[in-house]
């Protein structure tokens, strides 16, 4: 009996449960039968942890957090779906592997604990800039300290907040500037009525009439950031949209002598939107790459395994350089000697509206991307 005992207690140290007793003897059945039933009780348990890893695994893949156990010599024995779509990698077995997303990201993974304040890293992946906010705790499980890592996608918060504190800028400037140039306008205007006015101050009084006139249309057209309206959303087809796009491009494509096509990746692409209001920003960038001398304009839509729409709009024209790659966004910032500012600014207020993003996700000498993301 001794024996069995021992066997049995190495087998269950081992973690090995494909043993069973005899029970048909009659000798030693009932102790045999016994063993047995712990031998039961101990597989069936074993069966309940898997389970409830199992279940504990799915939730977390489904959660929009990203999570991350890591030890202390920085390997990753857990690592859910979320974290490694966030990070843009197919695998994540060691924290040496941050370093080549990006090594802001790296040092906020290894400077966060749960004793300092959340830690805020950037890094660019194939959709575009990333930010993210970080947060740690630590635990010891089997006489092994871990960290657990969580962290979530913060960019679209920021870009809203951006986007809001612009708003609030160019109301107040809009508002300021009108206050002060239409006063000067109507009076410049109404001085150049009198019929006895000396030739040099006639002059002049056109010049600020004139000035006036020009500076309250330029304010009027910033006032288009804060005016944009709420979407009119319907189901359309993607296809029908690009089609006409082209078409419309058509004749200024063929003076510079480029091509614009359209691709669809995914069969059937469907949007719920403002159909007039993407297609402001499809026209936009199109238009803006035959601005940047492109021979080479491509509009592709695909459905992601996430079920999100993405539409890049790609051309092979002059590149934007990495000192621009946001500020592009801001309003009032232009690369242009004629542009407003307005364009790319409108456009991603739209996409917000829209419950998406609008992102510069790659510009070198071979290729500029914008990508439009519908979730």
């Amino acid at each position: 009996m001794r024996s069995k005992v021992a066997y049995m207690l190495d087998a269950l140290e081992d973690k090995e449960l494909n043993f069973r007793f005899d029970e048909k003897r009659l000798r030693g059945r009932r102790f045999n039968r016994t063993l047995n039933r712990l031998r039961n009780i101990f597989d069936r348990e074993r069966h309940e942890i898997i389970e409830q890893e199992k279940y504990f695994g799915l939730m977390l893949d489904h959660v929009r957090t990203g999570v991350v156990v890591m030890d202390g010599s920085g390997h990753i024995s857990y690592c859910n779906k979320t974290a490694l779509t966030l990070l843009g990698i197919a695998t994540f077995s060691h924290i040496r592997q941050l370093r080549i997303v990006s090594e802001t990201l790296y040092d906020a993974f290894i400077n966060v604990s749960e004793d300092k304040q959340d830690q805020t890293a950037s890094y660019y992946r194939e959709t575009g800039r990333v930010t993210v906010s970080i947060s740690a705790a630590r635990a010891t499980i089997a006489g092994n300290e871990i960290k657990i890592i969580t962290f979530n996608d913060i960019s679209n918060e920021i870009a809203e907040n951006e986007q809001q504190s612009w708003s609030k800028l160019i109301r107040v400037l809009t508002h300021e500037i009108m206050n002060t140039v239409t006063p000067i306008a109507s009076l410049s205007e109404t001085l150049l009525k009198f019929d006895k006015i000396e030739e040099p101050v006639l002059s002049g009084l056109n010049t600020i009439s004139q000035s006036s006139r020009s500076l309250i249309r330029f304010v009027e057209n910033y006032r288009n950031l804060t005016r944009v309206a709420t979407p009119v959303k319907k189901a359309f087809y993607f296809r029908d949209l690009a089609e006409r796009i082209i078409n419309l491009t058509a004749d200024q494509a063929v003076l510079v002598g480029a091509d614009c096509r359209y691709t669809e990746l995914t069969e059937d692409v469907l949007i719920y939107g403002d159909e007039g209001q993407i297609s402001q920003i499809i026209i936009n960038l199109v238009r803006n790459a035959l601005q940047a001398e492109a021979k080479n304009i491509e509009i592709t839509a695909e459905i992601n395994p996430s079920e999100h729409v993405i539409i890049n709009v790609q051309n092979d024209g002059m590149a934007i350089s990495k000192n621009s790659h946001e500020e592009i966004f801001v309003p009032f910032y232009t690369t242009k000697p004629d542009g407003t500012g307005i364009g790319l600014s409108l456009s991603r207020q739209i996409m917000h509206l829209h419950n998406g993003s609008l992102t510069l996700t790659r510009s070198d000498e071979k290729l500029t991307i914008f990508t439009l993301t519908f979730r």
